[in-house]
């Protein structure tokens, strides 16, 4: 079976620790811990057509600004899932600030945009929108919730099939 690297990149407290495992074990925890430096997961994801990939998923520490470690953590990496908080709209420029980074540093790669915390509803301010507008190289963008697992699966298959597809 094929395996692919991921990395989940993001500002800190948008959900990606969240995401990843409510994805790998199908669990929500609202204690928020904070990721230091990368912890790595892996599932396997079915897509279409009887195929499958692993995916190596890199959950990369929180930051609105790339560092070299930062840099050294997507090398290798074969796509990504970029994840602004939909509470919070200033996370966007973080987004933006570290696809522009990794497409400089590493190589443009294929990426799935992610509005996290769409369960809060009457706290989103960042329309989705404004996210195709600003990343608009996107494979998709998603509203997700890793409490309700609305679009977490999705995200994760949209990004295979997508990496699969890039030559």
């Amino acid at each position: 079976m094929e395996s692919r690297k991921i990395c989940i990149l993001g500002d800190f407290a948008v959900g990606k620790t969240s995401l990843v495992q409510r994805f790998v074990n199908n669990q929500f925890s609202d204690k928020y811990l904070t990721t230091l430096g990368v912890k790595v997961d892996t599932k396997q994801v079915a897509l279409d057509h009887g195929r499958a990939l692993k995916l190596a998923i890199w959950d990369v520490a929180g930051t609105d600004a790339p560092t070299q470690l930062f840099l050294r953590y997507a090398r290798g990496a074969a796509g990504y899932l970029l994840v602004a908080d939909r509470t919070r709209p200033e996370t966007l420029d973080a987004c933006v600030t570290l696809h522009d980074a990794v497409a400089a540093a590493v190589r443009p790669l294929p990426y799935v945009f992610l509005g996290n915390k769409s369960d809060l509803r009457d706290q989103c301010r960042l329309q989705p929108a404004l996210a195709r507008t600003r990343l608009p190289d996107a494979l998709d963008w998603l509203e997700t919730s890793a409490l309700t697992g609305e679009g977490v699966e999705l995200a994760f298959r949209r990004l295979a099939a997508g990496m699969l597809n890039d030559p």
